[in-house]
This record gives C-alpha cells, sequence and structure tokens, in this order.
C-alpha cells in the first residue's frame, strides 16, 4: 500500500529506479545458478560543443565514445543445443542522472528481449538494436560514438529521434526497433545472417512495418558487411517526413557495404550507405562515403575517420564530417580519451566537438 502511494505521487523516475534495483536484488543471488549478469558502460566527457548552424558552448556530456547503459542478460540450457536467452538494457545520462540517452527515450530503450538460441540459430522477440545501426557502429573506428563519430552523426543525429538540428538526410526509426522478431544464423564458415521485422506501433495499420536484413562475413583480419532495410514510418505511421526536414517522406530504403581489415599496428574501415527517400510524387536519394582507422600508438590508439555525404533533393545538401582522437587504456575495463570533430554541412555555420573524457565498463 505504500509503495502504491508513492508511485501516486507521480514520482516516475524514483519508481522505475526503486523497481530496476530489485530487479538487481533477485538477479545477484541467482547469478551463480542461473547465469544471470549485470553489465553496462558509464561514459562522462567535458568539452565544448558547436553544433551545425548553432551557437557552441562548454559542457558536460554523458557518452564520449560510448552512450552510457546497463543491462541484465543471461541464459538457461534447456539441453541438446537449445537456450533460453534475454536482456534489458537501458541508456542513461551520467551527467544529469537522467534515463535515457534523451528526453522521451523509453527505460529500456536499447535492447528488451527474449529468445530461443539453437543449433539452427537464434529466434529473438521484443525491443532490439537495429541491424543497419549496428554495422555501421561495426566498420568506423568511433564505433557508435554520437560525441565523434562522423557515421553515427551522419546518419542518425540529424533526425527527430535524437533532436539537434533537421537535416533531409539520415536514417530515421531510430537505434532500436520496438515490436520486432529477428532470426539469426550459425556461424557458416564465418558467415552470419540475420533477418528482422517491426510490427510496429498500431496494430493492423500496414504503413506500421519495418523490415531489415544483414549478412557478416569474417575470415582473420578481413570483416565484410551488407545490411538492406524498409522503412515505411518511424514511431507513428505517416511520420518520417517530419524527420527529414518536412520533407512528405512515405518511406525510406538504405543499404550500407562495410569492411575492415586488421593489420595488427592499423586497423582500416570504410563503408558506403545509399538511402531512397519515397515522396509523393517524386523521390531523392542519399549517398555517404566514410574512411578511417585505428593506429597503434604507444599503449592506446589514435583514431581517425572522415565521412562524405550528398542529396539530391531540391536542397542539394552536401555533409564534410572528420574526427581524430586518442584513447588510452588505463586498464582492461577503464579508458580515459581526447578528441576533436569538424562537422561542415551545406548552409549551416559549422559545427566543432572537442573535449575529454573517462569510460569504464562493468
Amino acid at each position: 500500500m505504500l509503495i502504491k502511494t508513492i508511485c501516486n505521487t507521480r514520482v516516475k523516475d524514483l519508481c522505475r529506479f526503486v523497481a530496476a534495483i530489485g530487479v538487481v536484488a533477485i538477479a545477484i543471488p541467482a547469478h551463480a545458478q542461473s547465469s544471470v549478469q549485470l553489465y553496462g558502460i558509464v561514459d562522462a566527457w567535458v568539452g565544448y560543443l558547436r553544433l551545425p548552424g548553432k551557437t557552441g558552448a562548454a559542457e558536460m556530456g554523458g557518452g564520449g565514445l560510448s552512450t552510457s547503459f546497463w543491462g541484465l542478460g543471461g541464459h538457461e540450457d534447456l539441453g541438446g543445443g537449445y537456450q533460453t536467452l534475454f536482456a534489458v538494457e537501458g541508456f542513461f545520462r551520467p551527467q544529469s542522472g537522467q534515463y535515457g540517452s534523451f528526453n522521451g527515450d523509453s527505460f529500456f530503450s536499447r535492447n528488451a528481449f527474449v529468445g530461443v538460441a539453437s543449433p539452427y540459430g537464434t529466434l529473438t522477440l521484443g525491443q532490439q538494436s537495429s541491424l543497419l545501426y549496428l554495422q555501421s557502429a561495426q566498420f568506423n573506428p568511433f564505433y557508435a560514438s554520437f560525441t565523434f563519430s562522423p557515421t553515427i552523426n551522419q546518419l542518425y543525429a540529424g533526425l527527430g529521434t535524437y533532436p539537434s538540428y533537421r537535416t533531409a538526410q539520415g536514417i530515421p526509426g531510430g537505434t532500436s526497433w520496438g515490436n520486432a522478431v529477428q532470426y539469426a544464423t550459425t556461424s557458416f564458415n564465418g558467415l552470419v545472417g540475420r533477418v528482422m521485422y517491426a510490427f510496429g506501433d498500431q496494430a493492423g495499420d500496414d504503413r506500421s512495418k519495418k523490415v531489415a536484413a544483414q549478412a557478416t562475413f569474417t575470415r582473420g583480419a578481413l570483416a565484410v558487411g551488407a545490411t538492406w532495410q524498409y522503412l515505411n514510418f518511424s514511431s507513428a505511421p505517416g511520420d518520417l517526413g517530419s524527420l527529414l526536414r518536412g520533407f512528405a517522406v512515405r518511406s525510406q530504403t538504405a543499404a550500407q557495404l562495410g569492411a575492415s581489415y586488421d593489420a595488427h599496428v592499423v586497423k582500416l574501415f570504410g563503408e558506403y550507405t545509399y538511402a531512397d527517400n519515397q515522396l509523393l510524387g517524386s523521390s531523392y536519394h542519399v549517398n555517404m562515403l566514410q574512411g578511417g582507422a585505428a593506429i597503434a600508438l604507444g599503449l592506446g590508439r589514435v583514431l581517425v575517420s572522415y565521412a562524405y555525404s550528398r542529396d539530391d533533393s531540391m536542397l542539394n545538401q552536401m555533409r564534410r564530417t572528420a574526427s581524430l582522437s586518442y584513447d588510452y587504456p588505463l586498464s582492461r575495463r577503464t579508458d580515459v580519451y581526447a578528441g576533436y570533430m569538424y562537422d561542415r554541412f551545406s548552409g549551416l555555420s559549422t559545427g566543432s566537438t572537442v573535449g575529454a573524457g573517462v569510460r569504464t565498463r562493468f
């Protein structure tokens, strides 16, 4: 009765926090018996940020090289090569203590799924990271950094999902899809395939769908990936136009090729992304190229990346983004880093980011 009374005071964040701690308290005693793990990343940085077309300011940010998150995951052996598995993961902002990677983000916005693994592949149901987002992160040296990665900034940061400034480029739909079903094959001589379908948020509405397919091949130092995805909407039927700078977009088809080669001292990365946006009565497309490298220097790594994109819409926009960073490990779980990103977008004043931070994993 007391807990119900507290919740009725609308202290929602406190209730969610109490519930999360309760889940952890239950999971920890069961860890030795059920293979449940608590894990995550805490990443915070300080520096100066100026978005394209905006005024700059000194700030503390949460997530210089990685977006901070925490999660619970585990599996249970069923015998015969079968397992059940689950993961519930939520982003948070260490600089303010707020949950979610942005205002309006859900509590378990990173992943919240359950599934079955078998000798024939893995089937998972629920909120899951999109295949295009995961591949975009894999084949650039800054991985999934919304602060310093040219790839992630060009594809995801200029949209309503991560509101900062509006562009006619990028990938709507967010980095994680709700109501999703995914099947992943087992590895066949280094080749793994995945397909995912999201039913959307309105039952019976055919516009409420997303679908994607992805394949990765790894052989020694070489890795190659290919992804295709189709979006009919982002979070509500017909809302793509509100994200792509006011264009009345009906759907988007995107494809990406990525590759990396690890020569030990230097690891090379490359990506090509194509997006076709269908409007009411017309269409336009966007091409993006990215190249980068991670170079061993002392105990740490120099990270460098450059991305260029252009669209053939009536706006005829061009974007050039370049980043340079040094990442130094203090231990196996903790590193410190410093970085700079230059971001030039047609018709807007130049953006720039410079800062240093600490990241630890648990």
